[in-house]
């Protein structure tokens, strides 16, 4: 009796190591997997994080009239630009990833805020686009496409599912095609596109503040004084009293590639807006006088697409050893926006 316990026993044991060896082989699957796991999307999430190339309006905009078989009028290259970058949001390497909710795109930060840069002057240049540029006076009907894509386009970026935020801006962009479509046919010609000085201004208005808000955001990288404190300490009765500062607004170190890349995403977008707009208001801005200032602002936007040749995105001082990617970015768009400025300033002029 006690030798079949033994060996009751003995079996026992060599089943319980049969099991141990096989989960250990089972966890070793696991682990491995894992691993590839994490290596493919490592790489799948710096594939994704290449930001767009800037390509050429002039030549996109013959080839797409061709592909039509359009002339393409006043309003074709910029309508056809805006359709372009809203494409390029989408399809491009990863696609829209701002509102990814897994690996890699969850561990994204610098594409969704170049998306959402370049995102905003979309949105901004479709408001005008219904709001002024394809209205001959403030009594005209909007245009029927240009009410459905611009609000499509301000739909939350971040939503992933029912309705997903992809979904909505096909939307938007089927509807400016539609637009595009009516505007260069010639037996349609209910699709307007006024290229005024007056509306041109009026979204250069906008931009201006944009622009502004985003250098000093990157300005402040290094810390700014606060101007509001400053102005509210000042005592109006005492001209040669000594000013009593505010605090200094500095950009907090974890949003400081954040604003960075919407900034590139914004200046990306703007650039090939602004190639547009020299082709449809052409007339416009050479009867101003205002083509130097054009010029100037796809220059200063071109340098900031430079390539990137910083794995991160470097904090040094306006004057210390390392370089202030924000600054140097803030230095452009502050041209930009002064050149914008002059153009606005020349619009205005009869």
């Amino acid at each position: 009796m006690s030798g079949k316990i033994r060996q009751y026993f003995r079996d026992k044991k060599e089943d319980v190591q049969d099991y141990t060896g096989g989960s250990g082989v089972i966890g070793k699957f696991v682990l491995a997997v894992l691993v590839v796991y994490l290596l493919v999307t490592i790489v799948l999430g710096m594939y994704w994080s290449s930001e767009p190339d800037t390509f050429s309006v002039r030549d996109h905009t013959r080839t797409l009239a061709n592909t039509m078989e359009r002339e393409p009028v006043t309003g074709f290259a910029t309508t056809a630009t805006m359709i372009r970058i809203a494409e390029t949001l989408l399809d491009k390497p990863g696609g829209y990833i701002s509102n990814d909710i897994f690996p890699p795109g969850l561990w994204l930060d610098n594409m969704p805020n170049w998306e959402y840069g370049a995102l905003v002057q979309l949105r901004d240049l479709s408001r005008a686009m219904r709001k002024d540029i394809s209205r001959s006076q403030s009594q005209s009907a909007e245009d029927p496409d240009l009410t459905i894509a611009e609000p499509q386009l301000h739909f939350d970026s971040e939503s992933w599912a029912i309705p997903s935020t992809e979904a909505e801006y096909r939307r938007g962009i089927n509807a400016l095609k539609r637009y595009l479509n009516r505007l260069s046919d010639p037996a349609q010609a209910d699709a307007q596109f006024f290229a005024r000085a007056d509306n041109l201004g009026n979204w250069l208005a906008d931009l201006e503040t944009r622009l502004g808000s985003l250098s000093r955001t990157l300005s402040e990288s290094v810390g700014k004084a606060s101007v509001s404190d400053a102005v509210a300490n000042l005592d109006p009765d005492d001209p040669l009293s000594e000013d009593i500062g505010g605090e200094d607004v500095k950009t907090d170190w974890t949003r400081i590639d954040d604003v960075f890349y919407e900034a590139r995403g914004s200046a990306w977008a703007l650039l090939h807006i602004f190639r547009a707009i020299e082709v449809d208001f052409r007339k416009v801005i050479v009867d101003k006088n205002a083509m130097a200032s054009v010029k100037q602002i796809i220059i200063e936007l071109e340098g900031t697409q430079e390539s990137m040749w910083s794995p991160v995105i470097l904090n040094g001082s306006g004057f210390g050893l390392l370089a202030n990617h924000s600054l140097t970015m803030a230095a452009y768009l502050s041209r930009a926006n002064a050149a914008i400025s002059d153009m606005r300033d020349l619009l205005s002029r009869g």
